[in-house]
């Protein structure tokens, strides 16, 4: 039983905590499970991540954080994700493409449009079966990062205006991608949404092997 599996959000929306409780509950339901993340996943891939989100590099322009995320997606789709498919894996990545086409496409203002073809090359046309996006507001987001004492990132520490834009944007693309995407009000419960998300891969398996 293989599936690739992807959690999207805005930074802080809960994404990271519920792909590690999608991770424990299928390899406790008997199901092989791939967990990793972008950018990185694969050693080079988390070399380019550290030069991403480095606070150092602050005068990056966008479209070389742009080809940097395509650069570690390709690695990462090459030297990870396409083997544990072919394994037999359920493959869970905290983030995938639609995080470029939300951050660089809407955030950085680039277009999806301008992404889609670049994207395409760098993952050799794989989708995902099933994007979760967690949604919260840019003001929960704030509020999250506050109560974590987290030290933020190049990406964390843009404006308000950025993150806004990066939410809209994902919700423009799950009205477009219903057949894959689904939206998540992430301000709910951690055990709600854990529900919620279990339900619908087990929904997605039993689909899967009835075709």
């Amino acid at each position: 039983m293989s599936l690739f599996i992807t959690f999207e959000g805005i930074d802080g929306c809960g994404k990271s905590t519920q792909i590690k409780l999608l991770h424990k509950n299928l390899m406790n339901a008997g199901y092989l499970t791939e967990l990793t993340r972008e950018p990185g996943g694969t050693p080079i891939s988390e070399k380019i991540r550290s030069i991403i989100l480095g606070v150092e590099n602050a005068e990056m322009s966008s479209r070389c954080e742009l080809l940097l995320y395509l650069a570690a997606r390709a690695q990462h789709v090459e030297e990870k994700i396409i083997p544990a498919i072919y394994q037999g894996k359920i493959v869970l990545s905290d983030r995938f493409e639609e995080a470029t086409f939300a951050y660089q496409g809407c955030g950085r203002d680039i277009g999806v449009q301008t992404i889609a073809p670049l994207n395409a090359f760098a993952t050799r046309d794989l989708i995902p079966d099933l994007t979760f996006v967690l949604d919260i507001s840019v003001e929960e987001s704030e509020k999250r990062f506050i109560a974590s004492g987290k030290i933020l990132d190049r990406l964390e520490l843009n404006s308000k205006e950025f993150f806004t834009k990066i939410r809209k944007g994902y919700m423009e693309r799950v009205l477009l991608n219903q057949a894959h995407m689904m939206s998540i009000n992430g301000e709910l419960s951690v055990s709600e949404i854990e529900t919620m998300i279990f339900s619908q891969v087990l929904s997605l398996i039993h689909a899967k092997r009835l075709n």
